[in-house]
């Protein structure tokens, strides 16, 4: 337990994606002026916190264990994946709920009538900024946290 409680590599990461959702919370209520908590547990928005938290692992395993390490190769990797997913797959079936949920509506106003129906959740994946931002801070914070503490 006590090497859990001391992995500097994994407390970053979950810091970082801490951090960064927290902030999404901050950015949100600039933009749009009011707060809505529901952020903190959200995927989606900017920035994206789980770029950040990918690049903070690699980053923190690049500085622990070498930037040419075995390790430092499958977090790029995988990091690579998520991202590439939050912009492709993700963002999509977003688009998809989105495209749903305005023909659900459409549809019951041609009929006036028909169930109430919950949305179609449509914050799933993030925008090319939104990855990027996100990835940058993850990385930012990783090189902080190593460096600092």
């Amino acid at each position: 337990m006590a090497e859990l409680l001391s992995n500097q590599v994994l407390w970053t990461a979950l810091l970082a994606s801490a951090l960064v959702q927290v902030l999404k919370l901050f950015i949100y209520y600039f933009v749009e002026r009011r707060w809505e908590w529901e952020r903190l547990m959200e995927t989606g928005g900017m920035p994206s916190s789980h770029s950040a938290t990918v690049v903070a692992l690699a980053v923190g395993i690049g500085m622990t264990e070498g930037w040419g390490s075995t390790y430092f190769a499958i977090a790029v990797v995988l990091a690579t994946i998520v991202m590439y997913d939050a912009t492709g797959i993700r963002r999509a079936a977003g688009m998809h709920a989105a495209r749903l949920n305005d023909l659900f509506e459409e549809l019951r106003t041609v009929i006036q009538r028909g169930p109430e129906q919950e949305p179609l959740k449509e914050l799933l994946g993030h925008t090319y900024l939104e990855v990027t931002v996100g990835a940058i801070l993850g990385g930012v914070f990783a090189w902080l946290s190593f460096n600092l503490f």
